[in-house]
This record gives structure tokens, sequence and C-alpha cells, in this order.
């Protein structure tokens, strides 16, 4: 079975151009927590923690109640398919944050509106990739 991946290595990936923000906003608390709010969470506690198919597979897992105990076989599944990268994440198309993935894989978001920001995009060691368009 072939399995699929997520991350990126030593990119970049900017805000989508047609954010409606001018700066990370940390996306609003629901009573059943959104996909945007899970990943905003387990990122922003924990820079270069985790890769992004970490996060993903732990949002899905989170999202359907897995116990640890199913994990294994669960992220297996989950892999054998393709997944949206974190170029389509709500974070970086609607919640104005970039998200760096370091030479490990591991990623950590950071607002449109500072420094770090844009050192990245100053950075001519780092790929820079654009967040998808909300809009088609």
């Amino acid at each position: 079975m072939k399995i699929h991946t997520t991350n990126y290595f030593d990119t970049f990936i900017e805000t989508a151009e047609d954010s409606k923000v001018s700066q990370g906003t940390k996306p609003p608390s629901k009573d059943k927590k959104t996909v945007a709010e899970m990943q905003y969470e387990l990122i922003s506690k924990n820079p270069y923690k985790y890769t992004s198919d970490d996060v993903l597979f732990q949002v899905f897992a989170d999202r359907n109640d897995l116990t640890k105990s199913e994990y294994e076989k669960a992220r297996e599944d989950f892999f054998s398919k393709g997944q949206a990268c974190f170029r389509a994440s709500p974070l970086s198309k609607t919640y104005g944050f970039g998200i760096h993935n370091n030479h490990n894989g591991k990623i950590a978001i950071f607002g449109m509106e500072t420094d770090e920001y844009l050192k990245f995009l100053k950075d001519p060691k780092i790929k820079k990739v654009k967040a998808m368009k909300s809009a088609r």
C-alpha cells in the first residue's frame, strides 16, 4: 500500500493572496472545535514538535474519537489516500498564518504581521509556496 505524505522540508507556506485578515488571527471558539481551532492549538502550543502529517492525523483522530490503540491502523488508512496539505489549511487560507516547515519537516505558525514571517519571505534558502486561494 502506498503511503502519502503532506510534509514539506525547508519550506514556508505563505498566507493566501485572498485572505481577508491583515494579521495572524486565532480561530474563533465554537461549541464543537473546528479543524482550524484544533490545528491552531496543536501547533501554537508545540512549535516545531510535530510534522504536518502528525497534526493532520491528530485532528482527524480527535474528531473521530479514536483511541490510542486504534491510531497505528487508522494512520495507515488515513495516509493510504492523498490528504490536503497545509496549503489548504484554514490557518494559511483564512486566519493569516504562514507555516514554516523546518529541515526535519516540523512545523510552526507565524502571523503575517510578524518579523519572523518577513524573515522567512526574505530567506533565499527557504522554498516559498502560497496557500491556496479561498475563491476559485
